[in-house]
């Protein structure tokens, strides 16, 4: 391999690697609630959801500024979910929390 590749080989390595770094560095970290074992991103509503049908409520359920949701819809009925989803992208804070 020529030097020239070689450089390139390196520098789209790094772009990727910043890239894949950049994108998880929005998310708040996973919830620390012991009633889901497996906690997945829902890229959908920007929350963690339950995805381990042997957690202690069977699984299903969302994470959202500390409190968890037994089903999609009444994450997105809540105010303080609306008010987080009305907030992506304008700038203004998230609603996570623990």
């Amino acid at each position: 391999m020529s030097k020239t590749k070689k450089m390139m080989a390196g520098v789209l390595t790094t772009v990727m690697v910043t890239s894949l770094v950049g994108c998880g560095s929005n998310r708040p970290p996973e919830p620390d609630d012991d009633s889901c074992r497996d906690w997945d991103w829902d890229e959908d509503t920007q929350t963690y959801y339950c995805d381990s049908s042997s957690s202690t409520t069977g699984g299903g359920h969302y994470y959202h500024n500390g409190k968890t949701y037994s089903s999609k819809k009444s994450l997105t009925s809540d105010s303080s979910y609306k008010s987080y989803k009305s907030g992506i992208g304008s700038g203004t804070k998230g609603g996570f929390g623990g």
